[in-house]
């Protein structure tokens, strides 16, 4: 959508995404047809054209409870930039396991 009103490098405007998101949660559908929150990531920064995303939490698939997709989540990663969380005012136990 940017790229229809500005005429901007397409790296410049990654790096302003980048900059403006701390946490991507992506939710999904899965085969059952159910929707799911299937991980939450990090968003770390962007170098050489990527946006760098580091995974907190994913939804792992366990088998089948009722017709449905059942699953847990598991943590993959500890959070790296907390800066700004605290910065808001959360405190640092609550900040994925607070951890540090």
């Amino acid at each position: 959508m940017v790229l229809m009103g500005m005429n901007l490098p397409l790296s410049a405007i990654q790096r302003q995404i980048a900059s403006g998101v701390d946490i991507l949660v992506h939710l999904g559908r899965l085969r059952d047809k159910s929707r799911k929150v299937l991980s939450v990531e990090e968003i770390a920064g962007c170098e050489n054209g990527t946006v760098i995303r580091n995974v907190l939490y994913r939804f792992q698939e366990t088998g089948m409870k009722n017709e449905r997709i059942a699953g847990k989540w598991v943590k993959e990663n500890e959070m790296k930039n907390r800066e700004k969380l605290l910065a808001a005012g959360y405190q640092t136990e609550r900040i994925c396991g607070g951890r540090n």
